[in-house]
């Protein structure tokens, strides 16, 4: 019920016209909202056919709305998590996607959303396979989770994020800082579930640190 009434709301929004172009922060509500319910309510096999059908919806909104760099960060979220949901080779032409509305977004705002594209291009560079397949690119990677975490120095998006891709370069005493701060973050009044989806991966994260270190 609650994916279904949420998904409505992105279809209101989306078709009236976009009356409410001067408030992106209206406009990508409902995406950020139907975003969560994908990543954390929804079984893993129905997961990307649902980033599918709102990465739709969020194209609608950004064309809707020039010059707001917000509903392309979250298109560009929408199709990254899309592709991380399909997997192999099928999933390159989405990264592909991602990336090209990240930059775009960045070169409207670099400051929109608490610096979300870096962190978003940052997670692209981090797991897309590298040259001659993909785009992959650990030294970018690095660099724009740093402008993310310069940004935004207590979100807890960039420092798990950033944690995550350092557990898988072997750096551990770093990613466990991030981790923790990253549990010190402040609640995002209307991101409820997002936070605590979140969380219980931080707190995984930090779980598999603790039993390696014995």
């Amino acid at each position: 019920m609650m994916l279904r009434n949420t998904l409505l709301a992105i279809l209101l929004i989306a078709g009236a016209g976009l009356s409410h172009a001067g408030a992106p922060e209206d406009l990508i509500r409902p995406i950020q909202d139907q975003w969560a319910e994908i990543k954390y309510r929804l079984p893993a096999k129905q997961q990307a056919e649902g980033y599918g059908k709102l990465a739709a919806q969020a194209r609608r909104i950004a064309e809707g709305s020039p010059g707001s760099a917000e509903p392309l960060i979250w298109e560009g979220i929408v199709l990254s998590s899309q592709a991380g949901a399909k997997g192999g080779l099928g999933a390159l032409s989405l990264a592909k996607q991602a990336r090209q509305r990240l930059e775009e977004a960045l070169k409207v705002n670099d400051k929109a959303l608490s610096g979300s594209a870096y962190t978003s291009l940052a997670t692209l560079y981090a797991k897309v396979p590298g040259w001659p397949i993909g785009f992959g690119d650990d030294k970018r990677a690095d660099e724009y989770f740093k402008r993310a975490l310069a940004i935004n120095p207590g979100g807890i998006d960039p420092n798990f994020l950033y944690a995550e891709y350092l557990v898988e370069k072997d750096r551990h005493a770093e990613a466990r800082a991030l981790l923790e701060t990253a549990l010190k973050a402040p609640a995002r009044p209307g991101r409820e579930l997002a936070d605590s989806g979140r969380r219980l991966e931080i707190q995984g994260l930090l779980a598999k640190l603790n039993k390696e270190a014995r």
